[in-house]
């Protein structure tokens, strides 16, 4: 197999993609949970993503489709339809007196997010540079 196909190749980028997805709906709650932070009763946004990816690449099964025209099957194929989950924590414990935001905690989230989102979009872009240093049109 050829490591810049295995490194940049479909499912690899789908996956990218899928996270950029995730990193703004993450981005978006953890913005609501701020705003939120002296509101009576408000419950914190979570988003689901990296547990529920982790699920599918578990997966012991795996189908590869080398024609493009066949049904796409395996990890590849629940990769793709896989969605980020946006739920509400209803968790007991009330950090914040009124509600269940931490603002610390949703001030290293943020902070983490970000920084996940800024690598998803450098790595996305990373073909695009391997094409530049070999010589290569993209």
């Amino acid at each position: 197999m050829d490591v810049r196909n295995y490194l940049f190749g479909k499912t690899t980028r789908t996956l990218v993609y899928k996270s950029l997805d995730a990193n703004m709906m993450k981005q978006r709650a953890i913005a609501n949970n701020i705003a939120n932070v002296n509101t009576e009763g408000y419950l914190r946004k979570e988003v689901s993503f990296e547990d529920r990816l982790q699920g599918i690449l578990d997966k012991k099964i795996d189908a590869d489709t080398p024609n493009s025209r066949h049904i796409e099957m395996g990890k590849a194929a629940a990769i793709k339809a896989m969605k980020p989950l946006a739920y509400e924590a209803n968790d007991k414990t009330l950090p914040g007196e009124i509600n269940n935001v931490d603002i610390d905690l949703e001030m290293s989230k943020l902070a983490e997010n970000q920084i996940q989102y800024q690598f998803g979009v450098r790595f996305s872009g990373f073909d695009g540079y391997l094409a530049a240093i070999s010589g290569q049109a993209r």
